[in-house]
């Protein structure tokens, strides 16, 4: 060998060995898939995400953001589920990813995707309009023990979603059976919020933030959260169901997910890349402005908090008649 080509050998070499050091980085355009359409909390999620990821030049590739609406959320997992091995692709999810399996509406399980990271939780508000009779959470709780059937809740997108395992949760914690609830589902909060105010139904249950601009307007008043502790803004005065003796804590988490078969270094990468994110101002700006709650946590912790949801989701949806 020449001594140029050694020379040219020694710093292809070395170039590698640095490469090696940085760790994996993407190669080409990366999807962020959504599988709802544009406006949702997930939606919200990814363009936040991509915005800092953007202006903090943190990703060293192009990033599109990509609407995969319907099924649930199906339709969005089983198409990153299909790009197996391929760690360009992510799609955020919620629990719905659990539900769906959980009901039988999606033969798709958590496990057959790979949990990045969760970023926060999305509490369930329990409101009422303004002018109803129920003025507290201990007013509610009294009614749904006497007559559960007298109190009729809403909520989006569907039997089993999040929402109504909220109040099923809160059911059961108050001593009554989840599925003697008297409920209606919507295919959103925009429709659902809009009845409540109207009179047609007493009571939903949906993200703080959704309610959040009606509490402030006078529109809405909320009865309790789920959350541990209490939340900022609007909602700063609200209690949680445990300040008012019902020990309900349920958050509807937001997650990055990517699809099976990358490797433990590429799951890194992206969970590092989040947690950079999640420390922006203006990620915290949102969480705040959306009432959502700082709650990122990844790797092991992350999958033994999934399997531990759908355990208690299961249970809850058991008792609503809807497990299969």
């Amino acid at each position: 060998m020449s001594p140029f080509h050694f020379l040219a050998a020694l710093v292809l070499a070395a170039a590698a060995n640095a490469a090696g050091a940085q760790g994996w980085a993407p190669q080409k355009n990366v999807e962020l898939v959504v599988p709802n359409p544009p406006g949702g909390s997930n939606d919200k999620t990814a363009r936040t995400i991509e915005h800092v990821w953007s202006a903090g030049r943190m990703l060293p590739a192009t990033l599109t953001v990509v609407n995969r609406a319907g099924g649930g959320g199906s339709i969005a997992y089983t198409y990153v589920q299909q790009h197996a091995g391929d760690p360009h692709y992510l799609v955020v999810a919620g629990p719905a990813l659990l539900t769906n399996n959980i009901t039988g509406a999606s033969k798709l399980h958590h496990s057959d995707l790979t949990p990045i990271a969760a970023l926060f939780n999305d509490y369930t508000a329990f409101a009422v309009a303004a002018n109803s009779a129920l003025r507290t959470g201990k007013d509610l709780a009294d009614r749904l023990r006497r007559d559960p059937k007298s109190v009729t809740i809403g909520f989006s997108p569907l039997l089993g979603s999040h929402n109504h395992i909220a109040a099923g949760v809160a059911m059961k914690a108050m001593g009554g059976a989840a599925r003697e609830l008297k409920v209606v589902a919507y295919k959103g909060s925009a429709d659902a919020l809009p009845n409540l105010m109207g009179g047609h139904i007493d009571l939903v249950t949906t993200a703080s933030g959704n309610v959040a601009p009606h509490v402030t307007a006078g529109r809405l008043r909320v009865l309790a959260i789920t959350a541990d502790r209490r939340l900022p803004g609007a909602l700063a005065d609200v209690p949680t169901w445990r300040e008012q003796g019902v020990n309900v804590v349920f958050g509807a988490w937001r997650a990055i997910f990517a699809p099976k078969g990358i490797t433990p270094q590429q799951a890194a990468y992206w969970a590092g890349l989040l947690k950079k994110a999640t420390e922006v101002q203006e990620w915290q700006d949102d969480l705040r402005k959306n009432v959502w709650a700082d709650s990122f946590v990844s790797g092991d912790a992350f999958r033994k908090e999934l399997d531990q949801d759908y355990a208690e989701m299961k249970a809850v949806l058991t008792d609503l008649g809807l497990a299969r």
